[in-house]
């Protein structure tokens, strides 16, 4: 089983990223201001989740990231390229060095995507975009 001590903390900060940035990917591809407070809880409360029910012990360490990576002013296109390269990193190192954690991994990305695009109203038509590059690219296509 895979911790954290298993990870330099550049691969560690870009699967945490990775999982994150999920999470604001389905958040910034339908903006609406009002609803970003609610998904940013989203993420919380699912991170949170994770942390206590994960069956993974590696993405309960994970989950206990304290923020996303990006900041404000970060922009869409910004916040897309970054979060495919920490998941492309991720994916590698993954591979690489736990491979028994690469389900659990794409599960937690997927997750906190989905539960973000299901936060505020239902998912739209952008969300349901943005989660399918995830899922792409999770699955090498």
């Amino acid at each position: 089983m895979a911790t954290r001590a298993d990870f330099t903390e550049v691969e560690w900060k870009a699967m945490q990223k990775g999982i994150t940035g999920a999470g604001m990917l389905a958040s910034i591809s339908d903006r609406d201001f009002t609803d970003s407070f609610g998904e940013a809880s989203a993420l919380a409360k699912f991170l949170g989740a994770q942390r206590t029910s994960n069956a993974s012990d590696l993405i309960r360490e994970l989950a206990a990231v304290k923020s996303t990576g990006f900041g404000f002013t970060d922009s869409p296109q910004d916040v897309e390229s970054e979060t495919l390269e920490a998941l492309r990193t991720s994916l590698a190192v993954l591979t690489a060095k736990a491979p028994d954690e690469v389900a659990a991994y794409g599960e937690a990305v997927l997750g906190a995507a989905n539960h973000v695009a299901e936060a505020k109203g239902g998912v739209t038509d952008a969300e349901s975009a943005a989660v399918a590059k995830l899922e792409a690219l999770l699955s090498g296509s």
